[in-house]
């Protein structure tokens, strides 16, 4: 299974955020999307997601076009989503929250769903202890556990993951490159994410996407980011070029 993103753009009453972007996404890949701020990530999810129509181009799930067809369809076809700024029920509970998802994909996407249980995936994501108690109650970090197992929820085929590691002290941060990989391995569905923690991307991510001011500037394995002098020098800088370099040996080793 494969969703593809073919040559979309957007635009913002004149303002080109994204323009004529390619990438795409396998099932059981986790792929890393990152740029400066503005530089369009955040709106590419909005429109793989269907939060924001598409200008032109495609998105398509095995040549199934995807786009433009409001994040509750969207939701149901097999694609799931966290977001930068947590939008968790505040007023209701852990079980809750996950319950929520939990009762569409029973519903529809009960052959996706399998096994999986509210119980499961609380215990996944280390948040079985807070079961009972209002999000607004937990830390951060915790909250943003709580949403990403809400949208696992959902059985996905592809999981979309804004900033997952915002608010997360470093301890945290690391836990969350073990449960991510477990994804794959548990549902076997694809991970696109977005993070300005270069480390997390680059120990998380097989292939990495670079956007600047809308547009794709490079794409490939994590040594890209190194190698690249315009992406490490100009785009990212010399002091972020350093941090990718030690990311880039760290995700090496790991994977020997």
């Amino acid at each position: 299974m494969r969703l593809r993103v073919s040559d979309v753009s957007k635009r913002f009453e004149g303002v080109t955020a994204v323009n004529s972007v390619s990438l795409d996404c396998s099932a059981g890949e986790i792929v890393g999307l990152i740029g400066p701020n503005g530089a369009g990530k955040t709106t590419l999810l909005n429109m793989i997601s269907s939060l924001l129509d598409v200008d032109a181009g495609e998105i398509t799930i095995d040549g199934r076009a995807v786009h433009n067809i409001g994040p509750r369809r969207t939701a149901i076809g097999g694609i799931a989503r966290t977001f930068q700024n947590i939008r968790l029920f505040a007023n209701l509970t852990v079980r809750q929250n996950i319950e929520v998802a939990f009762t569409t994909a029973r519903r529809h996407r009960a052959s996706a769903l399998g096994s999986v249980t509210i119980e499961r995936l609380m215990e996944q994501w280390g948040v079985a202890e807070f079961a009972d108690r209002k999000a607004s109650e937990l830390s951060y970090g915790t909250q943003r556990r709580v949403e990403i197992a809400r949208a696992l929820a959902l059985a996905p085929d592809f999981l979309l993951l804004d900033e997952p590691t915002a608010g997360m002290v470093e301890g945290e941060s690391q836990d969350l490159v073990k449960a991510i990989m477990a994804i794959r391995e548990w549902k076997g569905c694809g991970v696109i994410v977005i993070d300005h923690d270069l480390s997390f991307i680059t120990s998380v991510c097989e292939r990495i996407y670079v956007l600047d001011m809308g547009s794709l500037v490079a794409s490939g394995p994590p040594s890209v980011l190194r190698d690249d002098p315009k992406v490490a020098e100009i785009y990212l800088g010399r002091k972020a070029r350093r941090r990718l370099e030690e990311g880039t040996d760290e995700h090496r080793q790991s994977r020997q």
